[in-house]
């Protein structure tokens, strides 16, 4: 486990997707879960620094794809955390429903070769729907929820306004430069960058991604000149 500033820390050894850890006064707080075999991991890394599983109160998903929830169902078992995500993205997140996936008309080339097969998720309960403009009050001194669309239907960013830190999931990755991310994997890619312009409206100090390491430098003016190389302006 890696702190990136004190309070905020991400979890290594992953593999794919990355995962937050949020310590607050009533608990820790994780953003997103990974892989399946990341469940193990998240845990032996916590005990590892003094904290146990059952100090984890929440888990929030950006969104249900199976490099980010694929190992919610462990770590829920693990910690009994509260997990929360988006109403649209619930029923994937469950296992009622397959993770949505772009029309194979949209895609051309490698991109269509790398269109993922029909997908049900192991599927683990939500405790709690958030949307767009709510405050978690209880995580990071207040937590706001964004919605940003497009990668996933239901996809959220988090925000943190008074440090100005900013989660915004896959919505940007960056490997190691910052790019849109892999259509094939992207339901709505014109939605996606109309979320970019969401983002790059906010004066973010800090982004983390769930790929790709955070970007602390130069940060707000990275995003903006970023939406525009894109047309998300």
């Amino acid at each position: 486990m890696k702190q990136i500033i004190p309070g905020l820390h991400s979890f290594t050894g992953l593999m794919v997707g990355r995962v937050y850890l949020i310590e607050d006064a009533d608990g820790l707080t994780l953003i997103d879960t990974s892989l399946p075999l990341a469940a193990a991991r998240i845990v032996k890394q916590l005990e590892a620094s003094g904290r146990k599983a059952g100090d984890v109160k929440r888990v929030l998903i950006t969104h249900a794809h199976p490099d980010h929830v694929g190992g919610l169902p462990k770590l829920k078992e693990l910690t009994g955390a509260q997990v929360i995500a988006s109403a649209i993205d619930r029923p994937v997140i469950e296992g009622k429903a397959p993770v949505p996936r772009v029309p194979p008309e949209k895609l051309s080339g490698l991109a269509r070769m790398m269109r993922p097969s029909e997908t049900t998720l192991r599927g683990t309960p939500v405790d709690r729907e958030v949307g767009d403009g709510e405050t978690l009050a209880e995580i990071m001194g207040g937590l706001q929820v964004v919605f940003t669309p497009g990668h996933s239907p239901g996809h959220l960013a988090f925000w943190q306004p008074a440090n100005r830190i900013l989660f915004c999931g896959d919505v940007i990755i960056r490997l190691p430069k910052l790019r849109l991310p892999f259509a094939a994997f992207t339901v709505d890619m014109d939605e996606n960058k109309r979320s970019i312009k969401r983002l790059a409206e906010r004066d973010a100090s800090m982004v983390c991604f769930g790929h790709g390491q955070p970007l602390a430098q130069n940060t707000a003016h990275a995003i903006r000149d970023f939406a525009r190389q894109v047309g998300a302006t």
